[in-house]
């Protein structure tokens, strides 16, 4: 849940809906008294806090934000006037994650919020990677296909380890060479062909779903 702190009902109803619209739950609340109460009821994930407020300041909520062990972790964007430096600045000093200035796009907006939930709340790495019929254990670090084990070596398994985890993305030579080998990317990048031609032999029928991007490199089809 994310609480969105705005006196002015039109931008508060837009933020809301905004943020349902991707995904996200939001609700909208028009003062630090709004706000208080419903921390009674709940920690929400993120605060969007402006800073101009008709009963208390913006600044003076988030010290007592982060000043009370129950709300101390929650991270909070803070909406400043647009070219007040001096309020960035003071909202960041007393521990705000982030700030955006007013007037804001709602895309912009989303952006932030979804880059501060990522590092505040980071996911945890799923221990297995599935793609059709292609099973990646990274506790066991094994390797099935249709239930069937496959020998790689360390570089193949690392390769569908990477493209496994971004289907539909483009890996380039250079990239998949500084990703998987810590290499630069001057070093002869066939090397990347060579393994990903036996990586397409051992997963078998679906060798097809690694493509090769002509004058780019290679990605794994999204599915």
């Amino acid at each position: 849940m994310i609480f969105c702190v705005e006196d002015d009902a039109s931008i508060r109803d837009i933020e809301v809906y905004t943020l349902k619209a991707t995904g996200l739950d939001a609700i909208g609340l028009a003062n630090a008294k709004e706000l208080e109460q419903a921390l009674k009821n709940e920690k929400p994930q993120l605060v969007i806090l402006d800073i101009m407020l008709p009963d208390e300041d913006g600044i003076s909520i988030l010290k007592k934000l982060r000043m009370h062990s129950q709300t101390a972790e929650i991270p909070v964007i803070m909406a400043t006037a647009k070219g007040e430096e001096f309020d960035k600045v003071q909202a960041l000093d007393l521990g705000a994650d982030d700030y955006i200035a007013k007037p804001f796009g709602m895309m912009e907006m989303v952006s932030r919020v979804k880059a501060v939930l990522r590092r505040s709340h980071p996911a945890e790495p799923s221990s297995v990677l599935e793609y059709q019929g292609i099973r990646l254990d990274r506790s066991a670090h094994c390797v099935w296909a249709d239930g069937t084990a496959l020998t790689l070596t360390l570089k193949e398994y690392n390769l569908l380890e990477l493209l496994m985890e971004n289907p539909g993305v483009v890996f380039s030579r250079e990239k998949l060479l500084e990703s998987v080998w810590n290499m630069d990317f001057s070093v002869e990048t066939r090397t990347v062909d060579v393994h990903i031609r036996t990586l397409r032999e051992k997963i078998g029928s679906y060798s097809d779903c690694i493509e090769t991007v002509r004058g780019v490199g290679y990605r794994l089809q999204q599915l």
